[in-house]
Parts: structure tokens; sequence; C-alpha cells
């Protein structure tokens, strides 16, 4: 507890309260959430360091001028109590010099609400009326890409694929959220025939609201998957979000990816289903998995496309079966989408490999929820390898569901049958370990309890012919 206290006057504490706001977006509510539940402000920094952006720079020197005033005005107040022999000056003098720490901890969240309440929110409330009035006037047609997981690499499918025969625009990476479409509407040309748009969710109400908005053609649901959970509270709550833009296309158009079992409760008669099946009527056939990629065959009656991506597993072939079939509606020929899927490649952080002191690592951090878990375990399982060796953190935002998503995740983690598994220690760290005791694990199980030191070292760790693959970051503020 004592150590506790006097990491508050560490020399890195201010840069300590910036990296805890960086983290978190600048939201003063999580970030006072992290502050009052950290013991130890020398532990904070665990598994990056701050980023010095320019908000970040304002930020800390704002800090530090503020405290070294404070630090001024305690010192003159205890010095005019002593020399004036004013017992009541040299208390409020030592009380203003305990408390720096944990006023501007406060202090330090003023500009950024004022910021907020005066500038910031009034230009995007006006930028996203204007936006709506972009979308509803625009011709082309409109995708908008929704789910629990996959959605950014999605939107990638379809722009990659649909750009060899149209003008497609896409939201740029994980910009999904009304603000960010409303910047993106700012950017069209409107001449596209295409625009893809990502919705992320974040509470209820919010992609009614985004579709509300962008006033989509046409709309992809992804998959369903715990995730977000502290905010929607249950798994229904996450689907009923979701599908609400089914519910604004009135079901023509909705295609819906059916792989998880959560989307069944939320299906449709008029919705068209995908997965690692097909798309569309077409039929997905001899799949193959290499760290090279991912080839299959799509046939639909006498009709047949040989298609090879450089993405890694089973799970993206039902993406690509229904971005191929979407083309080819949209007038695409089989040229052209056979020469879109093999421009896909990996995104950064989802599936991404790359080799380290002859190892292959599958960086995969990205990923949050559990059917990523399990497309990455069955990737896992699917490739050759002399020593397998499966690295995670856990999952974050699983609200209730946190220990049944863990002990399940453990499970899968012990089908896939790594040589290794290496967790950071953490507040779900158990839970998986239970899972891998159901799953018979049989492997070396590694807790790891320093996560930074572990990934800037694991050149270390790997040897030639080794398969490493690392799934989900856990960032600072999750116990």
């Amino acid at each position: 507890m004592i150590k506790g206290f006097l990491s508050l006057y560490r020399p890195g504490y201010l840069r300590t309260l910036v990296y805890m706001l960086q983290n978190v977006e600048y939201q003063p509510k999580p970030y006072l959430q992290w502050y009052w539940r950290t013991h130890d402000f020398g532990d904070v920094m665990h598994r990056r360091s701050l980023e010095r952006t320019k908000a970040a720079r304002l930020l800390l020197a704002l800090l530090r001028v503020g405290t070294l005033l404070q630090i001024g005005f305690g010192g003159l107040l205890i010095y005019l109590g002593l020399s004036q022999g004013l017992i009541g000056g040299v208390a409020f003098g030592v009380a203003a010099l305990i408390v720096i720490p944990v006023l501007w901890a406060h202090v330090v969240l003023l500009p950024l609400i004022l910021g907020s309440l005066i500038i910031v929110k009034p230009k995007v409330r006006r930028s996203i009326t204007h936006s709506r009035k972009t979308f509803a006037k625009h011709s082309a047609v409109k995708i908008a890409v929704a789910g629990s997981y996959g959605k950014t690499t999605m939107k990638e499918l379809l722009n990659t694929v649909l750009s060899e025969g149209l003008k497609v625009a896409a939201t740029p990476a994980n910009k999904n959220v009304s603000s960010s479409h409303a910047v993106f509407a700012q950017k069209l040309a409107g001449d596209e025939d295409v625009l893809i748009i990502e919705y992320g969710e974040g509470q209820p109400g919010d992609v009614a609201r985004f579709a509300a908005i962008t006033k989509p053609t046409h709309a992809i649901i992804t998959g369903l998957a715990p995730a977000h959970l502290d905010r929607y509270k249950t798994l229904k709550a996450a689907g009923k979000d979701i599908f609400s833009v089914a519910e604004y296309l009135r079901g023509e158009h909705v295609y819906v990816n059916d792989e998880s079992a959560s989307v069944k409760p939320f299906l449709r008669r008029t919705y068209k289903l995908f997965n690692s099946h097909g798309a569309l009527g077409w039929t997905a056939q001899n799949i193959s998995v290499s760290l090279e990629g991912t080839s299959f065959t799509l046939k639909k009656g006498k009709d047949s496309l040989k298609l090879q991506t450089k993405l890694l597993g089973r799970h993206q072939v039902g993406y690509l079966s229904l971005v191929v079939a979407l083309g080819l509606e949209l007038g695409l020929t089989t040229k052209q989408v056979q020469a879109g899927v093999a421009n896909t490649q990996p995104f950064e952080h989802r599936m991404q490999p790359y080799q380290l002191s002859g190892a292959w690592v599958i960086d995969d951090t990205y990923n949050g929820n559990l059917e990523g878990i399990r497309a990455g375990t069955q990737l896992l399982a699917d490739l050759k390898a002399k020593r397998k060796i499966y690295v995670s953190p856990g999952l974050v935002d699983q609200g209730p569901e946190t220990e049944n998503v863990h002990i399940e995740m453990g499970r899968l983690i012990a089908a896939a049958k790594p040589d290794m598994v290496v967790l950071m220690r953490n507040s779900v760290t158990a839970f998986i370990e239970s899972g891998l005791t159901e799953g018979k694990f049989k492997g070396e199980l590694r807790i790891e309890p320093e996560p930074l030191e572990f990934y800037t070292n694991l050149s270390h760790l790997v040897a030639a012919g080794d398969l490493v693959l690392m799934q989900n970051d856990w960032t600072d503020n999750y116990a």
C-alpha cells in the first residue's frame, strides 16, 4: 500500500496519466475508472509505452507546468507559515503538495471536456447532418458491413475485388462510427459505383443510427460473438443492435454469415446466407490452406472458378465466396473477380504471417472474440510445423460471459494440440487454464507476468521450423 502511495510521486507519474488517457482514446469515464482502481502507477505501462503524439505532448506539458506551479504555491505557503509562525499556512502548504498528483490527474480532463462540449461536438453534429444528405442523394450501391468480428476484413475484401471493375470507395481502417462516416462522406467524388461503409458497435442503438444516416442498399452481417458486453450486457442485445441494419432494409439484400450459432435466432427467410461452404448458390470445394495462402474452387451448375488468395485460413473462404458472388452480380467478369481475389492479402495484425529467427509467426493480435479464436486454432491445427506455439492474453469486454468464453477458449486451444501455450497473467488466465485442463492439453504451459518483455524477446523463444500464433491484445486499462 505504501509503495502504491509513493508511486503517485514517482518521476514517470505524469507520463503515466497521459498514457492512460491515450489508451482509452481520451474518454473521461474509462480513464477515471482505470485511475481509481490502480494501486501502483509504477505497474501501469506494462504492455506498451506512451505514443508521443501532438496531443500527448501538449497534455504532458500542461501537467508538468501545472504541477510545478502547485509545488511553488505549496512551498510558498510553507515558507510564509514558518516565517510568520502560522501553523495553518504550513498545513495548507503541506496539503497542497500532498494532493498534487490526484488533483492534476483530474484537472487534465478539463481541456478535454470543455473542448469536446464547445468545439468538437457541435462541429461533429453539423458534419453528420451534412453527411446524411450526401448519402441520401448518392446513387451508388451502398454496402453496410456490420458484425461482432470480421468487419474490416470483409470491407477490405469487397474493396479489393470490386475495384477490379468498378469505382469503389470504402471507409478507411477501422473508422466505423458516425463522425468518421461523415468525414468519409466529405471525401466522396459523387460518381462512385459502390460505397462500402463499416459499422462499429459500442452501445445499443448505434447500428440503427448509422443505417438511418448512411442509407445502405445492401448489408453484410459477418457474424455474432461475445464482444463489447461491458456495454451491451447480453449477446442478445448486441445481436439486436447489429441486425437492426437488416430491419432497415426490410430483409432485402441482407447477407449473413451463419457459421456462428449465435446468429440463428436472428435469421429471417429473406436473408441470404454465406459460410465456408459457399454463397449465393456457389459451392466451395477443394480448399487448401498453407502459409502461402488459401486456394479453393467455387462451383455453380456448370460454372467453375479456381481462386487463390494470400489470406490464411478456411474461415476466409466464406467471406471470399460472398465477395465473388456479389462481384459477379454487380457486373464483374470471372477474370476480374479471380484477379481481385489473387490481390487479397493479410491485413495488419489480422492473420498476418511473418518470419522471425527462421520461425513463422502469425500475428492475429487484432482478433478480439471467440469466433476469431475458433478460426485461429483451426488454422493452427491445419498447418504443419516442427513445433507449434500458441500465445494469447485472453479476450476483453466479455461481460458476464467472461468465464464461459475463456473456458471454451482453453478447450479450443487444447483441441489444436500446440506443443506450447503461452498465456499472459491477468484476470482471465485461470479460466483459460481450466479449459486447457478440460481439453486434456498435454503440452507445455507458460504463464508470463511481463507481456511487453515476452513479446520484445520472442526471437529468443523460437527456432527454425516453429509456428507461432499470437491472438488478441490486452491493453493496460484491463485488469
